[in-house]
C-alpha cells in the first residue's frame, strides 16, 4: 500500500502483497517492495527495489473506501512471483501508532497457477497481513465490480465488497477512518529473479467513497506510479455516457465523469 496523498512530493510507493498460491490454496508471505515513478516507453524487464513495479494512481483525496470495476483485458504471463491489479487503503505506518495497517481487493496472477484468482488481504494491529481467497479461475476479459469501504455509522471498521456484496467480515483498523487516499493500481513482482511478467488491467469507474457506507464521487488522480516499460492510458468513460439524456444532464451540470484507464506492460 501507500503513503498518504498528503505526501505530495513523495511519488514513491511501498506495498506489501500475497506472493503465492499453491494447488488451488493461498499461501501468503509479507514482503515490503519499493517502486519509483518514470516514463512509459518501450517494454523492459528493469527491477523496482525488492522485484516491484507499479502502474497506477494515488487519489488526490482521503476517502472512506474505493472501487472499481477490475478486469484483465489479455492474458497475464507471469514468469516469476506475480502480477495484480487491485484498489485498496492503508500501508506500511499508516495504522495507529505507526502500525503498518492496509485492506485491499484485486485480482492476482501467480507463477505456477494456470488461471488468475480474487483475492482480499488485510493488515493491521501490527500482525501478519491475511490473505482471503475469494474466487479461483477468473478468466481473461471477466470483469469483477470490487469495493474496499468503510463500514456505515462504524468508525474505523472496513470491509470488502464484490459484485455489490459484502465479500469479508468488518474488520476494526484502529485509527483509519477518513485519513487514507485510496489506491488503484497494477504491480509486478519478479520474485527476485529479473523476469518479465506482463499484464495488462482495465479499471473501469474509479470511485471514493466521501462517508462510510458510500456516497461515490469520481476519482481524481495525484500521484501517478508509473515503472519504466509500463504503460497508463485514460479511457473514454462510457457508463455516464449511455444515452443522450445522460450525456447531456452531465454536460449541463459540468460533472466530473467517472475515472476508467489501463495499465499494462
Amino acid at each position: 500500500m501507500t503513503r498518504p496523498a498528503t505526501a505530495a512530493d513523495d511519488m514513491r510507493v511501498s506495498f506489501r502483497v500475497v506472493v503465492s498460491l499453491l494447488a488451488g490454496a493461498a499461501v501468503a508471505a509479507a514482503l515490503v517492495g519499493q517502486s519509483g515513478t518514470a516514463t512509459a516507453g518501450r517494454a523492459s524487464c528493469a527491477q523496482g527495489k525488492g522485484g516491484y513495479t507499479y502502474a497506477g494512481h494515488q487519489a488526490a483525496q482521503r476517502g472512506h473506501g474505493v472501487r472499481a470495476t477490475i478486469s484483465a483485458t489479455h492474458a497475464l504471463r507471469v514468469e516469476a512471483g506475480h502480477v495484480s491489479g487491485w484498489v485498496g487503503v492503508g500501508g506500511p505506518g499508516q495504522g495507529a501508532n505507526g502500525e503498518d495497517a492496509w485492506i485491499q481487493v484485486g485480482i492476482a496472477a501467480m507463477h505456477g497457477v494456470e488461471d488468475p484468482s480474487l483475492y482480499a488481504e488485510i493488515a493491521r494491529g501490527g500482525r501478519e497481513p491475511q490473505f482471503i481467497l475469494l474466487e479461483t479461475e477468473i478468466r481473461a476479459g471477466e470483469r469483477r465490480d470490487l469495493a474496499v469501504r468503510e463500514v456505515s455509522r462504524r468508525p474505523g471498521w472496513w470491509q470488502v465488497w464484490v459484485d455489490g456484496k459484502p465479500a469479508t467480515k468488518p474488520t476494526q483498523i484502529r485509527g483509519s477512518s477518513g485519513r487514507w487516499a485510496p489506491i488503484a493500481t497494477a504491480e509486478s513482482w519478479s520474485g527476485g529473479k529479473g523476469a518479465c511478467n506482463r499484464f495488462a488491467y482495465r479499471f473501469e469507474r474509479v470511485s471514493v467513497a466521501q462517508r462510510s457506507g458510500g456516497s461515490w464521487k469520481p476519482f481524481v488522480s495525484a500521484h501517478r506510479f508509473l515503472d519504466r516499460g509500463y504503460r497508463l492510458r485514460a479511457l473514454a468513460t462510457t457508463s455516464a455516457t449511455r444515452s443522450v439524456s445522460a450525456r447531456r444532464l452531465s454536460e449541463s451540470s459540468r460533472a466530473p465523469l467517472p475515472y476508467s484507464f489501463e495499465a499494462s506492460s
